[in-house]
């Protein structure tokens, strides 16, 4: 079950990565920087509600989601993959720089309520979601290329998220053979306890994004989880993941208390046994 730890958490304010133009591994160095200030100023963007003082102070961004104006309302169906409208945004935003492909990925992550999986956003989609939320892509210079890189990353993790739950539910609910996902709320100012007590404690960086999924345990019960991004570092060449996640049931009732406290035992003990194994075989 995920455990992360990081090298930056606090939000890029600066793009000094910029200035990284005059060779090949400069280069290499300031697509890495611009992916990394782009992630973080999208978790960042819209976190105190609908940006109604982003779309005052620049009216023409306001006009991005057209017929979807401020936030969702509630009752309104809403994919927890991107937090937007089953009736998405696809048109072009006004003073987009480059066009973005229209079409969606399905995901690995079943549906709650249905036999079907989750899709995730369109580039396009995605481009207008975060401008409605406040982002502002002037500000991290993104290329076509980089903006490719971010969906890959974006979707990535949350396949990664949902196989980090996965095994907490097939560890210690196995009588639930295809546990679901029901929503998603993402709130990258909301630090968890756990993450400030690693912080304050053992001197980890904070998590630059925090996600909370409602997962459907076979219609039995509705859990929460809870999921750490931290940046974990070097951006992989190939992948241009960087991000490191602790995803872990949510501490808010006692069926979730009771969980992390076996799972964590779990892993101890397995990390015991690799332990001993270790020495047996190979020290």
């Amino acid at each position: 079950m995920g455990s992360g730890q990081s090298s930056s958490a606090e939000p890029v304010t600066s793009p000094d990565y910029l200035r990284h133009q005059t060779d090949g591994s400069k280069a290499d160095i300031s697509e890495s920087e611009r992916l990394k200030h782009a992630r973080r100023s999208m978790a960042a963007a819209g976190q105190t509600g609908c940006p109604k003082a982003a779309e005052r102070a620049d009216q023409q961004r306001s006009k991005v989601s057209e017929g979807c104006s401020g936030c969702p309302m509630d009752g309104e169906s809403v994919n927890p993959l991107n937090n937007e409208l089953d009736h998405p945004n696809q048109k072009p935003a006004p003073g987009q720089p480059f066009p973005l492909p229209l079409t969606r990925e399905k995901s690995s992550i079943p549906k709650a309520g249905t036999n079907d999986t989750w899709t995730y956003p369109s580039p396009q989609m995605f481009w207008n979601a975060m401008l409605k939320k406040g982002w502002r892509w002037e500000e991290d210079q993104l290329t076509e290329k980089d903006m490719d890189n971010i969906i890959r990353i974006h979707n990535a993790n949350n396949e990664e998220a949902w196989r980090e739950v996965l095994k907490w539910e097939n560890l210690l609910h196995p009588e639930c053979a295809e546990p679901k996902l029901k929503s998603f709320k993402g709130d990258a100012k909301k630090i968890t306890p756990r993450a400030r007590f690693r912080n304050l404690f053992l001197g980890y960086d904070l998590p630059f994004d925090r996600h909370d999924w409602i997962v459907d345990r076979c219609g039995v019960k509705e859990v929460q989880y809870v999921i750490d991004y931290y940046d974990g570092g070097a951006v992989d060449p190939q992948s241009k993941l960087f991000t490191i996640l602790d995803v872990r049931p949510a501490f808010n009732d006692l069926g979730n208390i009771w969980d992390r406290m076996v799972g964590f035992k779990s892993i101890c003990n397995l990390s015991l046994l690799i332990g001993v194994l270790n020495s047996i075989f190979w020290e």
